[in-house]
């Protein structure tokens, strides 16, 4: 019993101790009010998403994403019974809540079709229109949106570009540049921002050189100037020296130990004229499909880049919408919150601007912002969209349960922290099976809801096939919310045989 006393005494000298620094400390009032029990709140405090996600919420009520659409995402990529019992609990006659008109006559697939269609390959040829050399159909309209190596561990983007491997969908670098970890068998999108990552001069310029010796390093397919994100539009960024490992330096170029400076725009362009240059010289360079990913803000940039691109016919390949829902490691709650648009009003105001220039048909447009999910993707795709991209939902794939902890490296799955201790829990060759589960299931979904809606194809469903309440007895359509035409979006048996083709010769 000797020992339970000195235990007992070891615990009650270390709160006395405790109990007296509350008391003289001067930085917390609720320590020095009330020591000891103070501490409490603090504790409470750090495990509050975790405590709302389990114990306080509604399953449909949680922020970023709902308990159910975390509970969707976990079972496909563990394979496991996505379905849910007894009907729906969400609340159908609340505003803005969206309905999915389904056609009287859904469309019968060809019998070749029922098991492996959900390959789902793009409608358009990325690049075509500006003949690229590198042009070609991407064989998965979902794919791996950007996430650099540094804001995720090694592991988690090792797991991501194996599943993109298996999926036969293409991974986003993110502007961190291309590691070690993205070049284990999945084709990539190389994203090149305001640092130049990969392709960057002792003083942060660009370094046309090196961008050509990187396209050269890897399986990359394509390449995407990103002017800004959903999450932080308009924002720089700062990677702390501390950050800068060996192996972070090497994937982006700069000294070990420095901290970096990604500024707010890019020194390589400064107008429409000068961006649409820019895009021709890594086009002309590297042989591959250019495009922008950005978040929208100004309606007069996107007017004035559709109108030169069809006067010069020159300009981006693609382009990323993305919404001012999308999310990211660290950023101002404010920018957050309140700078950008949310997808489908961006997605508008892009595409419009397209459509006035005649170049929707010739451009890819790729969405991004919360769009994971079968509803999301389909209602982003009746907008204009050609291809979705995946983030967060494939961290949860991969084991993110939504802490909300990644901008203090101590996330407890190990996917948005360096911590050695915290990453060593995530097995990239098993997560790499769950990330090419989600996604294929993701696009065997929005292939049945394209059946349901009467055709072959996502990117045929018009808006006006989506419905969101305005009050409970009435709904209206994204193509009159919105004022889209049905010639924009025509399902025409030309593209119907061409998309039947491809299913059927299972190549793109």
């Amino acid at each position: 019993m000797w020992w339970l006393l000195i235990a007992g005494a070891v615990i009650l000298g270390a709160l006395v101790i405790l109990a007296i620094y509350d008391l003289v400390q001067k930085r917390h009032a609720i320590l020095r009010n009330f020591p000891i029990v103070g501490h409490l709140r603090y504790a409470l405090e750090s495990i509050g998403p975790e405590l709302r996600q389990y114990i306080v919420t509604d399953n449909d009520e949680e922020r970023p994403f709902t308990r159910d659409e975390r509970r969707w995402v976990y079972a496909t990529a563990k394979q496991q019974n996505p379905y849910f019992g007894f009907g729906t609990n969400n609340h159908l006659e609340e505003p803005d809540y969206m309905v999915i008109r389904h056609a009287a006559f859904p469309y019968q697939p060809p019998k070749a079709d029922e098991h492996g269609a959900h390959r789902l390959p793009s409608s358009k040829v990325l690049g075509e229109w500006r003949n690229r050399p590198g042009a070609f159909r991407p064989e998965s309209i979902v794919n791996i949106s950007a996430m650099s190596f540094g804001s995720l561990s090694a592991q988690a983007i090792e797991a991501l570009n194996r599943g993109a491997s298996i999926a036969r969908c293409m991974h986003n670098t993110g502007e961190g540049g291309v590691s070690s970890y993205h070049r284990k068998g999945g084709d990539l999108i190389w994203q090149i921002g305001t640092g130049y990552f990969g392709c960057r001069t002792p003083d942060g310029g660009f370094d046309a050189a090196q961008f050509e010796e990187t396209v050269g390093s890897g399986p990359i397919k394509a390449i995407e100037i990103k002017m800004s994100q959903g999450a932080k539009p308009g924002l720089g960024g700062l990677l702390p020296g501390a950050k800068v490992t060996a192996e972070i330096a090497e994937a982006r170029g700069v000294p070990v130990g420095e901290t970096v400076v990604s500024p707010n725009r890019h020194q390589t362009f400064s107008d429409v004229a000068s961006l649409i240059d820019w895009v021709e010289e890594l086009a002309s360079i590297s042989g591959l499909p250019v495009g922008i990913k950005s978040a929208i803000g100004e309606e007069d940039f996107w007017r004035e880049l559709a109108e030169g691109m069809a006067a010069t016919g020159r300009g981006p390949d693609f382009i990323t919408v993305d919404g001012g829902e999308g999310g990211t490691g660290a950023a101002p709650m404010v920018f957050s919150d309140h700078v950008a648009l949310p997808y489908r009003l961006g997605m508008v105001t892009v595409y419009k601007s397209f459509v006035a220039a005649g170049l929707q048909e010739k451009v890819t447009f790729i969405g991004s912002g919360k769009l994971g999910f079968p509803q999301q993707a389909l209602m982003a795709m009746s907008l204009g969209a050609d291809m979705i991209n995946v983030a967060r939902e494939a961290m949860i794939a991969i084991g993110c349960i939504q802490a909300q902890k990644c901008h203090t490296d101590h996330c407890p799955v190990g996917v948005a922290t360096q911590n050695s201790w915290l990453t060593r829990g995530l097995d990239p060759a098993n997560k790499s099976t769950r990330v090419a589960n989600y996604v294929d299931a993701l696009r065997a979904d929005l292939l049945r809801l394209a059946w349901a809606c009467g055709v072959p194809h996502p990117s045929l469903v018009p808006p006006s096939a989506i419905e969101f309440l305005a009050t409970p007895d009435n709904a209206v359509s994204l193509a009159n919310r919105f004022g889209y035409d049905a010639s924009w979006k025509s399902v025409d048996p030309d593209a119907v045989a061409k998309l039947e083709g491809i299913f059927e010769s299972g190549k793109g």
